[in-house]
């Protein structure tokens, strides 16, 4: 199915598929529609490259805000982050507990597996832009795709930006935005140039240390250009 030329189509719709095809039950064009919840995440690991490829194992525990456990359970059972690479485990190994979901997911519409759930259904609300630029899973995985881009994306602001929009897109990036993230990456640079504490912040929390060769300012400038990217519509959208 997935291999079809009609699963594969664009969602882009002319003037002439929509006066025949309006309700698209011709399949005239792609779905366009968000990711599901498990995605999302898995997404922004994989191009962050901080994703486990491992497969199978019990299930694991990877970042919630501390105390949903123990607010549920009088403090008689506690989630134990998972250390090492069942942190960036795909979110089918995710932990799942009905009475207390995992927080991100169920922003995200995942089903909370009381009954069986045969179509799911996608909203779009403003919790779940909070979630992909606010929590750590996914800061986390802003400052690895920092990272990334400063090490293969080339020397010039330009090529990096470019290599990441590349990368996130899967097609070759719109000079307009270009210029918008490059833009961007100078404000932030002479921001953080400005004050150490918040880019060593931004920059390292909760991923760890910067290799030596590169500059905090400049990695917390990247953390912000790859926190836009892992957030563009393209990114979190299908079709």
């Amino acid at each position: 199915m997935v291999m079809s030329a009609s699963y594969q189509q664009s969602s882009r719709v002319t003037p002439e598929l929509l006066e025949k095809d309006p309700r698209n039950r011709l399949l005239s064009r792609g779905p366009r529609r968000r990711l599901d919840a498990e995605m999302v995440r898995d997404e922004a690991l994989a191009l962050s490259g901080l994703l486990s490829r491992k497969v199978g194992g019990p299930s694991v525990y990877p970042w919630q805000p501390d105390g949903l456990w123990r607010a549920a359970f009088n403090g008689e059972r506690t989630w134990a982050t998972s250390k090492g690479e069942d942190r960036y485990r795909r979110g089918l190994y995710t932990f799942w507990r009905r009475t207390v979901p995992y927080p991100s997911m169920a922003t995200f519409d995942a089903p909370s597996r009381e009954t069986c759930t045969v179509r799911r259904i996608h909203t779009n609300t403003p919790l779940q832009a909070f979630v992909t630029l606010n929590d750590p899973v996914y800061v986390e995985a802003s400052q690895a795709l920092a990272r990334r881009l400063m090490s293969e994306g080339g020397q010039s602001v330009a090529d990096r930006v470019r290599y990441g929009l590349r990368l996130c897109l899967v097609r070759p990036p719109k000079e307009e935005q270009v210029r918008t993230l490059v833009e961007l990456y100078e404000k932030e640079l002479a921001q953080y140039r400005g004050n150490e504490t918040d880019a060593k912040k931004l920059a390292t929390e909760p991923l760890g240390p910067l290799p030596e060769n590169l500059s905090v300012a400049e990695a917390a400038a990247w953390t912000s250009v790859a926190n836009v990217l892992l957030n563009l519509d393209g990114v979190l959208t299908k079709g």
